[in-house]
């Protein structure tokens, strides 16, 4: 795990995430028109604190909680799959 990985896992810590997966797909955009650095991710993430709020809301919580790490460019995208625990169990 990178140290990326380790500074998301930990400020997404208040949604006290059940499960947490983040792939880092930075290798499959190096060398793309236009790509100045920054990291692609692509995230699973299963927290109760989902509960009653929309795909979009849930999103804008992680994005919240990434915020600076996005406006630094340490972050240029990122793939959100949330769900509550219930939901994901419904799969």
């Amino acid at each position: 795990m990178t140290d990326i990985q380790t500074t998301i896992r930990t400020r997404l810590q208040p949604l006290a995430p059940l499960q947490l997966e983040l792939i880092d797909d930075s290798h499959l955009h190096a060398g793309h028109k236009g790509h100045r650095g920054g990291g692609h991710y692509r995230m699973l993430i299963i927290s109760d604190a989902f509960t009653g709020l929309s795909h979009l809301a849930r999103q804008r919580k992680v994005h919240q909680l990434l915020e600076d790490l996005f406006r630094a460019n340490t972050i240029h995208a990122l793939s959100i799959r949330a769900y509550t625990s219930s939901e994901y169990l419904r799969q």
